[in-house]
């Protein structure tokens, strides 16, 4: 069956699309540069540098993501809420790659089915906000908007967008993405080494003798293979790909480039962009945008998302119905799942559409403590997530991954989980400076409940 209407007013429609013809239409969580000249300057100075990835590996990813959608493989896409610069060290990049590995180990192990890692990292640096400034003690400034834009210090020059940031957030991602690479090719991910990805802390965790029998029962299987067949190629190392949310469309636009083999455009920034709830008006900028490039792509879906008005954004973004073109990764929050998803299955199901679905089950389910501090509940991100799979099963739909915000490192950020973390313990290390993360032993927990809800 096909959804692509080839009428000519579609097709000039579609050829009409360039990289700045999302310039015409409104946009929002747009920071306002002060020095116009700098901005321009930035811009073309960054259009010039190499891409940060390939075409190749975004089409890879599409290619995986497709059989995502077919419930042959499972997505595990994490990382920090918006990363720092100054988070741009190897100990602290390399600790972001294990998490997601061992994650990935567990599933791989528990689903029997190939992963597709895809980490929020490498260019999550800029955040929407529910606001443009900030009061306090009576000072109003502009609101922080991620490292991409703006500092985090509540001072005006601080706050002022700058566009020379650009080019910073450009070199911290090519820096971080270098590391992952080089990791990944020298043998980091190789399933005979497991000990490698293994983090100082994990010795003290409640889930340690768990994840040991699940790394002695795959060292086993895999001996067992490759007795019989020789050395394993493709244990040695694993592809990883990277997201982020296409949020600030000058910089999205600068890293875009026409390849002339696939005769498409390509957002060379990043391999899985996404379209944020904040930003995915029907007419807006940010999906005119997206529908140009040939990048897979995710809409994040919450509970405002009626079923006509989905369809309408699957038209557009995806209008050949291209297998692993398009995500829609919901987030309704674990009170509303049960009353929001279900009518989008069935509008999809009737109309015979198949996207990639991923279950965001963090940002519906942040709240604040009488303290003020942000936070979640890991009993309440666990029940979205197992709705979230009884719902698709209902409905014979595949949800094909996950979607977190996580940290490798030992923070204090979201409540609950094997050790018992409450709301006292929030303050012992907390280091978000916009939404909560799971830390590594609740990430590590949650990979093991999904495997065991499977079971």
């Amino acid at each position: 069956m096909s959804f692509v209407d080839s009428t000519l007013p579609e097709i000039l429609a579609r050829a009409s699309w360039r990289p700045d013809s999302w310039q015409s239409r409104s946009a929002g969580q747009q920071p306002l540069y002060a020095e116009r000249d700098a901005l321009h300057a930035v811009l073309a100075e960054i259009h010039q540098l190499p891409g940060l990835v390939t075409w190749g590996e975004s089409e890879l990813l599409k290619r995986q993501l497709a059989e995502a959608a077919r419930g042959e493989r499972f997505v595990l896409q994490g990382g920090d809420c918006a990363e720092s610069f100054d988070d741009c060290t190897a100990e602290q990049i390399a600790n972001k790659l294990k998490i997601i590995l061992q994650m990935s180990l567990v599933l791989i192990h528990g689903l029997h089915k190939r992963v597709v890692r895809v980490g929020r990292i490498a260019g999550q640096y800029a955040k929407p906000r529910s606001a443009d400034a900030e009061t306090r003690d009576g000072v109003t400034l502009p609101s922080y908007r991620g490292d991409l834009i703006n500092r985090s210090e509540f001072t005006a020059a601080a706050r002022a967008p700058d566009p020379a940031l650009m080019l910073k957030a450009y070199e911290r991602a090519a820096l971080t993405l270098n590391h992952v690479r080089a990791l990944v090719n020298g043998g980091f991910a190789d399933l005979h080494h497991p000990e490698y990805w293994d983090l100082d802390f994990v010795r003290h965790s409640p889930l340690a003798a768990e994840y040991g029998r699940i790394v002695g029962a795959i060292m086993d299987s895999l001996t067992f293979m490759e007795t019989i067949s020789g050395p394993l190629s493709e244990s040695g190392r694993v592809d990883f790909f990277t997201s982020h949310e296409g949020l600030h469309l000058p910089y999205e636009q600068a890293q875009t480039h026409f390849v002339e083999p696939a005769g498409r455009w390509y957002n060379t920034s990043t391999h899985f962009p996404w379209i944020g709830m904040r930003t995915a008006d029907l007419d807006g900028a940010h999906v005119e945008y997206f529908r140009g490039i040939a990048n897979p792509v995710g809409v994040k879906v919450g509970p405002e998302m009626t079923p006509s008005t989905l369809l309408k954004l699957i038209d557009i973004l995806d209008p050949d119905a291209e297998p692993g073109k398009l995500a829609l990764i919901h987030r309704f929050g674990a009170d509303h799942i049960r009353d929001c998803l279900p009518p989008l299955l069935r509008a999809l199901r009737s109309e015979g559409r198949r996207v990639l679905w991923i279950c965001d089950p963090m940002h519906g389910n942040t709240e604040r403590t009488d303290s003020g501090i942000k936070t979640r509940r890991f009993e309440n991100i666990l029940a979205e997530l197992e709705t979230a799979f009884e719902l698709h099963e209902a409905h014979e739909s595949v949800l094909g991954g996950v979607h977190f915000e996580l940290t490798g490192e030992d923070v204090t950020e979201c409540t609950g989980g094997a050790r018992g973390l409450v709301e006292a313990d929030l303050d012992r290390a907390y280091k978000s400076q916009v939404d909560p993360r799971l830390n590594y032993e609740q990430s590590l927990e949650m990979a093991m409940r999904i495997v065991g809800r499977a079971r």
